[in-house]
């Protein structure tokens, strides 16, 4: 079996060796080796389909060790925790791998001392009242997108981090993708002169309850699924899918659990406009919803002018700048420009007025050992989940709204403000 030396326990351990002798690291390990003081340790809370893809971005970075999962679901927590055996049994070149722990109660997770960073990749309601008190904690945090389901969940999540310093990087990954970098380098730099309009096509706001009840799984703690949700909702296979399940499970589509294709892929897209725009810090000060035609969608409007349209999506997702020079529009794996030239413009590293990545896991990992921020800071994350909260709210009102970004509240609204957070059970509540 694999023995792994904590990443704190050997800083302790040096500290009293130190006097005594230095060991040169080539003497340990040969090319490549990364000392137990080098490692950075994860615990995944969240250990479902969206926990798959970051466990391998994450595994495969010689300088982590994921040691800990923690999900409510059994069947999907001992599917982690075999996988995450299996792979480091591959790179150790041993038969048998056995030190990951499996924790139910994210909690249990948190108090570990041995734990220096998590990765939170659990439904929307959860977010916030798992983050806040993993930086209580003193972790580091990787959180999926959206960061919240409310606004003041969001804030939360940012003053928590704040006051007990922690880096956080949102799981907003394409800021770390060339072609989401070249297209905002471009608009940032003036290559289409004024920015005067932004398209977003992502899905649209959440829809009300009207899922039946049917019988729990074995394995499955349905209250602390449930969580910090003070209204109650039966199980159902299309919120939590079965391991195996051929398709992602539906929570973001009721407002109870998430905010529609708005906070999913808008999550991606609204998050490339508010980079674009340079916006990261604000937001819009106006949401205008549609008429009666429900092929439109809402429009906002930046204090500069700059309008933003949300276009429900009709096939791939994008974000489209419009500019008196000339027009981008940028998806996965695709950059389309007008002037074409501009696609292929060469920049330099000292060209960029902002920060940028290529590896949005390393992103994290450099930041945890500069302490330096992230490219998609919680501030960051916080802002683009707004934008698209306040929009839902909009779609839900169905009349215009005039949003404070330094407030964080709308204008004259009491009904709107309502909206803004939700009911949570005393025990979550940030």
């Amino acid at each position: 079996m694999a023995t792994f030396v904590n990443r704190r326990d050997f800083l302790k351990a040096g500290a009293v060796v130190s006097s005594f002798f230095i060991v040169p690291r080539h003497v340990l390990g040969g090319p490549g080796f990364l000392a137990p003081s080098d490692k950075i340790t994860l615990g995944f809370i969240g250990c479902g389909r969206q926990s798959a893809g970051l466990h391998k971005n994450f595994q495969k970075i010689p300088e982590t060790q994921v040691i800990a999962g923690c999900d409510v679901y059994a069947a999907k927590l001992d599917a982690f925790v075999q996988t995450n055996n299996q792979l480091y049994a591959q790179q150790t070149g041993e038969a048998s791998y056995k030190t990951t722990d499996a924790h139910v109660d994210f909690r249990e997770l948190l108090n570990r001392k041995d734990i220096d960073a998590v990765v939170i990749a659990v439904p929307d309601h959860w977010h916030a009242a798992i983050a806040v008190r993993a930086a209580e904690a003193g972790k580091d945090i990787y959180c999926e997108k959206p960061l919240a389901l409310t606004i003041p969940e969001g804030r939360a999540m940012v003053r928590a981090t704040r006051k007990h310093k922690r880096v956080f990087q949102t799981g907003s990954m394409q800021r770390s993708w060339k072609e989401f970098t070249q297209a905002v380098q471009l608009v940032r730099s003036g290559a289409i002169g004024t920015i005067k309009q932004v398209n977003v096509s992502v899905g649209g706001p959440p829809r009300n309850w009207d899922l039946s009840a049917e019988p729990l799984p074995a394995g499955l703690n349905w209250d602390l699924w449930m969580g910090p949700n003070e209204i109650e909702r039966p199980y159902n296979n299309v919120l939590a899918p079965a391991p195996g399940a051929t398709f992602w499970g539906k929570w973001r589509d009721y407002r109870e659990f998430g905010g529609g294709g708005m906070t999913d892929w808008g999550a991606h897209m609204f998050d490339i406009a508010q980079w674009g725009l340079n916006m990261d810090q604000s937001g819009p000060t106006e949401v205008i919803p549609p008429g009666g035609n429900k092929d439109e969608g809402l429009m906002y409007r930046y204090a500069n002018g700059v309008t933003m349209t949300h276009q429900p999506v009709a096939g791939k997702n994008f974000c489209q700048f419009i500019g008196t020079d000339g027009e981008i529009l940028v998806g996965r794996g695709e950059l389309k420009t007008t002037p074409v030239g501009l696609a292929d413009k060469v920049f330099q590293p000292a060209d960029y007025s902002f920060q940028t990545s290529t590896n949005h896991y390393q992103d994290f990992l450099t930041a945890i050992k500069t302490r330096k921020p992230p490219i998609c800071d919680v501030e960051v994350g916080h802002r683009t989940a707004s934008v698209c909260t306040i929009g839902n709210i909009a779609y839900q009102l169905q009349r215009p709204l005039r949003w404070d970004p330094d407030k964080e509240r709308f204008e004259k609204d009491a009904e709107a403000n309502k909206l803004l957070s939700r009911p949570m059970k005393k025990e979550w509540k940030v």
